[in-house]
């Protein structure tokens, strides 16, 4: 009787034990489902997140080559205006009823208006800072579009 109690305490210490190891066995299944799904989804994230730089890096060149374009353009008709190429002219008109104290009415000169030499440096860095302006707003307009709406 001895021994079959025996037999009968060791069977169910073993049955205990390989219930002990089938449900760390479980546990340690689950967390690996969940960490394999945890990576794939942060696989998943980096990706989604490397191709918005990219888009970011693209607009961001675009952008860029375009404003330095203008800016070239805006630097070459400042040489040429400096050399007497070309003159900046400005659309305005001047009253013909001015007189001075003489008593001559009318122009001074019939020559169209144009900047004088100490305004022409202000018109010029207007002109880069509107394109500026013009660039940085289009590429946030297309960073939202492209970038933060996807």
């Amino acid at each position: 009787m001895r021994e079959g109690t025996f037999i009968l305490v060791l069977c169910l210490v073993a049955w205990c034990g390989f219930d002990l190891l089938e449900s760390q066995r479980d546990t340690a299944r689950s967390e690996r489902d969940a960490a394999l799904f945890e990576a794939s989804g942060l696989r998943e994230a980096a990706r989604i997140s490397g191709e918005m730089l990219a888009e970011r890096d693209a607009i961001d060149l675009q952008r860029t080559q375009e404003l330095n374009h203008e800016r070239a353009e805006n630097d070459a008709l400042r040489l040429d205006v400096a050399a007497g190429r070309k003159r900046l002219r400005v659309t305005a008109t001047c009253s013909a009823t001015a007189t001075d104290p003489t008593g001559a009415g009318g122009l001074a000169d019939g020559r169209s208006a144009e900047l004088t030499a100490d305004a022409r440096p202000d018109y010029f860095t207007l002109v880069d800072q509107l394109a500026l302006s013009k660039k940085m707003i289009l590429g946030l307009q297309d960073h939202v579009r492209r970038v933060c709406l996807r």
